[in-house]
């Protein structure tokens, strides 16, 4: 693995993206199809790891995705991304989505949350160290545990998923 640079902020990394949907991401009803959302979230997620991370990443999981209200078509819809946790090559990014009709001008809605696992990877495909987070605010420590307790999950079950084709 690569040398490990000084750590960083979540603040370092933390992005804003913003897009106006259109019919061609719409499905019958006239909503905006959640895969559209999640690739949007995903995008925004990508960025804050490439920023964190200084070089390439790719997504390794998508925890859990619930969407909120549907976003229509004409929508311009928020992402909000910022880095949670990080381990060795690999990160957590949480992504805010909010909507806004593009007639108006009412305040954002939380449209869904999601959490993202990325790894850093090198030149040649493989893992490569991150620097380290060092947290700025007590909302980024927050961020942080409860990353870490998903993190933890995420283990639990794999090794129960083990377990089990083995019994």
């Amino acid at each position: 693995m690569d040398e490990i640079v000084a750590a960083r902020t979540p603040s370092y990394s933390r992005i804003e993206l913003a897009s106006v949907t259109s019919r061609a991401q719409a499905n019958l009803l006239g909503n905006i199809h959640g895969g559209e959302i999640i690739k949007l979230a995903d995008s925004t997620a990508g960025v804050v790891a490439q920023r964190h991370s200084g070089g390439p990443a790719v997504t390794a999981a998508l925890d859990e995705m619930a969407f909120l209200e549907p976003v229509r078509v004409g929508d311009i819809v928020r992402t909000f991304g910022q880095i949670n946790w990080v381990g060795t090559s690999s990160m957590e990014i949480g992504v805010r989505i909010e909507t806004q009709p593009w007639d108006a001008t009412t305040e954002l809605r939380h449209i869904g949350s999601a959490y993202f696992v990325f790894v850093a990877i090198d030149s040649a495909g493989g893992a490569r160290r991150v620097p380290a987070l060092e947290p700025e605010t007590e909302d980024d420590h927050r961020r942080m545990r409860e990353a870490e307790i998903r993190r933890a999950h995420r283990l639990a079950q794999r090794q129960e998923i083990e377990a089990a084709r083995w019994s």
